[in-house]
């Protein structure tokens, strides 16, 4: 991949779920920034919770960076700031790949759940995530990568309490990108792959295939042995799909 690579981080995450796929590609150009409350810029500014606000960070870390086109990769909540960012910044992005996300609103219940989910960690903490471990993690790495499961469980222990709350009012009034993605494949994209965990129970193949559709009907490439972190699970077979993007 000749342009440089932007991986945007899942909920309640950071840059470091990509360390493990960032050593499986040494000759791409990476940048990975920390969104907003997550080790990136401060809340204290950040306004009512929106993924523009998270999509201008990153457009304005790249520039900071002197990057002014970029392959956009992201997973889960970087997969819903990949698209606002086709929304707000078409011109930097010359490529996408989304990986364990989707294009789709959250239902009704969705978003509902979002909400009393940020009102419980500002109450009782990060210990309100805990619960989210089986669903990040595919069913094979829980059985069979108990080192793996310790460090999620450490993340998901260590996230800042504002930072999950903003995120997570964030992500629920996010519009749907059905049509951001159309209008993207139509402009011509230099790269778009579609990437989902073949034990996604978050974000799975429905999903992969709805935007894959979008984006003109591209295959969808299905991760084996990975749930909803593939490029944490498996990034061997991620970095495979990303090498010949």
């Amino acid at each position: 991949m000749s342009l440089p690579l932007v991986l945007i981080h899942a909920f309640p995450l950071t840059p470091a779920v990509f360390d493990d796929l960032a050593l499986q590609l040494p000759d791409t150009t990476l940048l990975r920034p920390a969104l907003r409350g997550f080790g990136g810029p401060a809340l204290d500014d950040a306004g009512e919770p929106s993924l523009d606000t998270y999509a201008d960070d990153v457009a304005a870390e790249l520039a900071a960076n002197g990057v002014d086109r970029a392959v956009v990769g992201g997973l889960s909540l970087g997969g819903y700031v990949t698209m606002a960012l086709l929304r707000r910044h078409p011109d930097l992005v010359a490529g996408v790949v989304l990986i364990d996300t989707k294009a789709s609103a959250d239902t009704d219940e969705a978003r509902a759940n979002r909400l009393r989910m940020a009102d419980a960690v500002e109450r009782n903490g990060a210990r309100a995530l805990r619960p989210m471990l089986d669903t990040l993690l595919g069913a094979t790495t829980r059985r069979d990568r108990p080192a793996l499961v310790e460090r999620v469980t450490g993340w998901l222990d260590a996230a800042p309490p504002d930072g999950v709350a903003w995120a997570q009012r964030a992500m629920a009034a996010r519009p749907p990108s059905f049509d951001t993605l159309r209008d993207a494949a139509a402009r011509g994209l230099d790269v778009s792959s579609v990437i989902v965990g073949a034990e996604d129970t978050l974000t799975g193949r429905d999903e992969a295939d709805a935007m894959a559709v979008a984006l003109g009907g591209i295959p969808v490439h299905v991760v084996d042995g990975a749930g909803h972190l593939s490029p944490l699970e498996r990034p061997d077979a991620v970095a495979a799909v990303l090498s010949t993007a």
